[in-house]
Formats: structure tokens, C-alpha cells, sequence
């Protein structure tokens, strides 16, 4: 008996998977990673951690271009922000199913829990989800499943409903409580969570789609990088430490004008749309104001490319002046 398991590295997901290797089935994980998930944090990659303490193998799927249209356009819609979490689920399930064929694995489980997340984890969503993903009455989540109806692997005794569990609601006592009891370390905490939730990044994300019919994974790196401003179609994106700085130079399109302050620090800006004087004046005053240089004149380079840099004096500015066009 084989089972697919989706894998975050999260709490919930790593018990699901604990309760079904203790019945003896064998268990392949899928990660699936996201530009939009911060559940691996410092370099982590809580999935490997958690497969590697349970000894069970882990194939990471990245979610790409195909999930970008998805995000522009939800079936079932958004939650707080951007999120459309019910499409998401439905989503990583079609691709776990199609994985699972090809394993020749027997069932799917995940670490859902009823009523735990206000979108995607009622009951009616529940039922939404497996039924879109083509996994009505097959989908098993061992977390919640006695308070759910009996799946194919509790019908067909691949698994013992019995040792199953009924946990419901947004608290986590219960799960901690089962972590302690299994000694499993290897956990992200429950708050690592979705980009798209998050209220300011979604007011970007929105900003953008508003103006770019075909995102690319680019454009995702620089929208979670440094501050940005809108000045009607143009966009001016200001790096914020050395870290970014770097991302948005290896991000930048090749018709993006880039601009800095040389000599001092300096945020790296870039320009995307207009290279009208009215952008490039607006740019350069940006890039002076978040820069080291003194008060007063200040020299700021700008081009395409180290090889054709032009430069513009501007008298530097307060940040403050610019918060009317800040995303």
C-alpha cells in the first residue's frame, strides 16, 4: 500500500504524515513550492527536514506560469488579499493526483484540518476542492477524518478510520500536544503562510495585473523586492538594503533604466515603462532621497547597462515628498 502526501513542512501536514506511517503504509511527499509562500524561512526547507526525520522520500513540484493565470483569474475568487486558496488547493491536488498515478500510489492525503482556515477549510470548501480536483470520496485527511465522511482508503481498510483523528478549529493545541508525544523537531510554526494574504503585497500584486496581461516568475521577484511607486504607467521600484539591491539588478528587464548615486550608499532604482524626462527626474530625485548623499546637488547615473550610463544633477529631496505615489 502506497499513499501521496502533500507536504509543506507545516504542523498539520507533518502529523498527517506521522498518523499514516504508523499504519504501516508507504508514504512519498510532494512539496510544492510557490514565489509566494514564506513557510521556508532562513534558507530552511522545512519538507526536506520533516521527510528526512520521518525517513520518507520528497519530490518538490514548483508551481509555474500555469498558477500565475490561475491567480489572475480564481474560480472561486480571493480571500482576504490575493489569495484564491480554494483554486490553490484545487490545484496542487490535480498535480498530486496525476504524480500519484504515475507512483502507483492507492490514495492522497493532506494535512487539512476542518474549520482551521475561513476559506479553503470549511466543509463545504472541503467538498469543493476534492470534487474539482477530481479526488471526490478519495481524498483522506487524517487530521479531521472522523469528523468527515468515510473516504476510498477507510472504506477499502488501507487505513484504520479508528486511529484517525477528529480535530477541528483554528487552535493548535491538540497538534502541539501530538508533537511532543511523537519527540518529531523537525516543524515550520504554524504561521508561515501565503505572500498573497498579505494586504500590502496584495495591493502591488493588484497594481500590477491591472497593467500586465503576462507575469513571469521576474516580475514576481521584483514585486517582493524594495519599495515601489506608481507615477501613471510607469513604475519606479527603490531597493532597500545590499540584499536587494543585488535582486534587482539580476531581475531588471533590459529596456529598465537603472539608476544609483555613485560614492555613497545607495539604493539601486529601477525605472519600468516611460523613459520620458518627467520618469526619469521623478526616478532620480527617488534614488537621492533614499541615498546616503548630502543634502543639496546630488549626481545620479542611470542607463540601461554599465556600458552607456548617463547621469542628472537633482537637488535632493524629503522621502516624504513622494508618499502620494507609493503602492
Amino acid at each position: 500500500m502506497k499513499a501521496i502526501a502533500l507536504l509543506s513542512g507545516g504542523l498539520d501536514s507533518t502529523l498527517a504524515v506521522r498518523i499514516i506511517l504508523d499504519q504501516g503504509i508507504e508514504i512519498e511527499a510532494l512539496k510544492f513550492t510557490s514565489p509566494f509562500c514564506k513557510c521556508d524561512r532562513e534558507g530552511r526547507c522545512y519538507s526536506a527536514e520533516v521527510a528526512n526525520e520521518l525517513k520518507i522520500p520528497v519530490k518538490t513540484i514548483a508551481k509555474g506560469a500555469d498558477y500565475l493565470e490561475i491567480i489572475k483569474r480564481p474560480k472561486f475568487g480571493y480571500g482576504s488579499g490575493m489569495n484564491p486558496c480554494i483554486d490553490c488547493r484545487i490545484y496542487m491536488l490535480k498535480k498530486a493526483k496525476e504524480y500519484a498515478e504515475y507512483a502507483g500510489a492507492q490514495f492522497i492525503f493532506t494535512g487539512e484540518v476542518l474549520g482551521q482556515r475561513p476559506m479553503s477549510q470549511q466543509r463545504r470548501a472541503l467538498k469543493i476542492i476534492e470534487e474539482e480536483a477530481g479526488l471526490g470520496g478519495k481524498l483522506l485527511r487524517p487530521l479531521s477524518a472522523k469528523l468527515l465522511p468515510e473516504t476510498e482508503a477507510e472504506k477499502n481498510g488501507w487505513v484504520d478510520r479508528e486511529k484517525l483523528l477528529a480535530i477541528t478549529g483554528r487552535g493548535r493545541r491538540s497538534q502541539y500536544k501530538l508533537i511532543k508525544q511523537y519527540n518529531i523537531t523537525a516543524f515550520s510554526c504554524p504561521a508561515g503562510g501565503c505572500l498573497l494574504t498579505d494586504k500590502n503585497f496584495a495591493r502591488k500584486m493588484r497594481d500590477l495585473m491591472r497593467r500586465k496581461e503576462n507575469l513571469t516568475p521576474c516580475d514576481i521577484t521584483i514585486l517582493k523586492t524594495g519599495r515601489h511607486f506608481r507615477y501613471n504607467d510607469s513604475r519606479i521600484v527603490v531597493g532597500r538594503n545590499q540584499n536587494e539591491n543585488g535582486v534587482l539588478l539580476r531581475n531588471k528587464y533590459e529596456n529598465d533604466l537603472l539608476f544609483l548615486v555613485p560614492e555613497v550608499g545607495s539604493p539601486i532604482v529601477i525605472l519600468q515603462g516611460s523613459h520620458d524626462e518627467q520618469y526619469i527626474q521623478l526616478a532620480a530625485s527617488l534614488t537621492a532621497a533614499y541615498s546616503d548623499a548630502p543634502s543639496g546637488d546630488v549626481t545620479v547615473l542611470f542607463g540601461n547597462d554599465e556600458k552607456e550610463v548617463c547621469s542628472i544633477n537633482v537637488i535632493k529631496p524629503e522621502k516624504e515628498k513622494f508618499a502620494q505615489y507609493l503602492i
